[in-house]
Formats: structure tokens, sequence, C-alpha cells
């Protein structure tokens, strides 16, 4: 038996993905207690695939050109609970236990600027 020298996604899941001209899909993650919506971030087939087998968030960076795992260098690990796929297959839902700050900022979610506020 030989074992795949370079491990790639199911197949069955990459047939389902509809990536943009970069070969992304964006990832839209949301804190597993509160259902707070945490940031967005992109994913290739590869971040995925790693995302999938170490339950690490991982991130393909489109600024550095790079994989990340959220939390490697900040200490505020993304621990995943569950991926979904949307009904289109373009965008995906990553629900996660949240470390610390999801946000550069330093901010707990990315969405904290609020531009209008529903009125009663």
């Amino acid at each position: 038996m030989q074992l795949d020298p370079e491990p790639r996604l199911d197949p069955d899941i990459a047939a389902r993905l509809k990536r943009d001209p970069a070969g992304l899909v964006p990832a839209i993650v949301q804190e597993a207690g509160t259902g707070t919506v945490l940031m967005l971030a992109w994913m290739d087939d590869e971040a995925l695939r790693r995302t999938l087998a170490t339950g690490h968030a991982t991130y393909w960076s489109r600024s550095r050109r790079e994989y990340w795992v959220k939390g490697a260098t900040s200490g505020h690990h993304q621990y995943v609970r569950s991926v979904a796929l949307d009904c289109d297959g373009d965008t995906l839902l990553v629900t996660v236990e949240q470390v610390g700050a999801a946000c550069h900022t330093g901010e707990h979610s990315c969405f904290f600027d609020v531009l209008q506020e529903a009125k009663p």
C-alpha cells in the first residue's frame, strides 16, 4: 500500500466548491457558543484540507500570499467545531471556539464598527 505523498482535499468536497478566479472561497467564522460572527477569511483547497485535518483554523492570506493558522503568532486560536458549505457551494461557515480576540486590532470580533443600527 502506498501513501499519497501529498494529501489532497477530499475530491467529493473539492467538487462541490465554487471558487473565485484566484481559487479561493470566503470563510465566514462564527463563534460556537454565542453565534457571533467573528471574521471573514479566505480558504483554498489546501487551507480547507488543513483545517479539516487538524481542527485548527487555517486560512490563505491574500496580502502575504501564504497559509496562516489562526493564533500561531498571536495565541488567539480558533478550534474548529464544524465547517459547513452553503447551498450554492461558494461560501464556507466555520464554527469555532475562539481563544482571545479574533480581530488583529484586539477586538473580539472584526465587526465592531457598526455603521447603522435598526431604528425602532
